[in-house]
């Protein structure tokens, strides 16, 4: 067969609007063929954007919300399953951080045991032939589970006294720290004067972390009754 012999029958349109034009709205079933489908398609097209326009459309937004929903669940499962499986790792590390500040916490001295370190800071400095012209210990302040001791010192010796002073007081068994600390020379003898503040800690007992307790839920209540 050749193809060049093959043509498409014409298209009457006209015959196509007379039969659009002369259609009985009392009698479809007699309408002829084309009228009829491009009725029925237009319906279906109709129907479709009304059942999107009134129904489909809210499904497919809760549809979507949903959808976000169960990512949301699935990346906390996750998370949750993540946790569970290092559960005996976070539980070791735990323990570890415990034992960690058990240990910190046997380096600070209780109310009994304060006096005596005050004691072993000041033997630290003659030991070193030290002179102490001041050491006053100042107000204590009390922290969330300690308590702050400052004690300002004013020592007269040598620099490198100073320094095994300095070496001797971290080699203390209790935690003390050295701080603004100021040098300057003596006018006569050739020493130096060390001013500073040694500061040493002590942990609370139940009595007192109570007492902290309660005077920081009070002073949240105040500040929450003026707001």
């Amino acid at each position: 067969m050749n193809i060049k012999s093959i043509s498409l029958p014409a298209v009457d349109l006209q015959s196509i609007a007379d039969d659009f034009r002369f259609l009985n709205p009392n009698d479809p079933g007699a309408w002829p063929l084309i009228p009829k489908i491009t009725i029925l398609f237009g319906l279906l097209v109709a129907i479709v954007a009304a059942g999107w326009w009134f129904v489909w459309s809210d499904q497919f937004v809760d549809l979507e919300s949903k959808q976000r929903e169960e990512e949301t669940l699935k990346q906390q499962y996750v998370d949750k399953k993540r946790q569970a499986i290092n559960l005996d790792l976070y539980v070791q590390q735990l323990a570890e951080i415990d034992r960690s500040f058990g240990a910190l916490l046997k380096q600070l001295p209780d109310k009994s045991e304060i006096e005596a370190l005050l004691i072993e800071i000041n033997q630290a400095g003659l030991g070193r032939g030290l002179q102490f012209e001041l050491f006053k210990p100042g107000q204590e302040q009390i922290k969330d589970f300690y308590a702050e001791l400052p004690v300002t010192v004013k020592i007269n010796g040598s620099y490198h006294d100073f320094g095994a002073f300095a070496a001797d007081i971290a080699k203390l068994p209790r935690i003390v720290t050295l701080n603004n600390i100021s040098i300057a020379p003596v006018k006569e003898g050739g020493l130096l004067t060390l001013d500073a503040t040694t500061k040493t800690f002590r942990y609370l007992d139940e009595e007192e972390v109570s007492r902290q307790k309660k005077a920081e839920q009070q002073k949240k209540a105040e500040q929450g009754a003026k707001k």
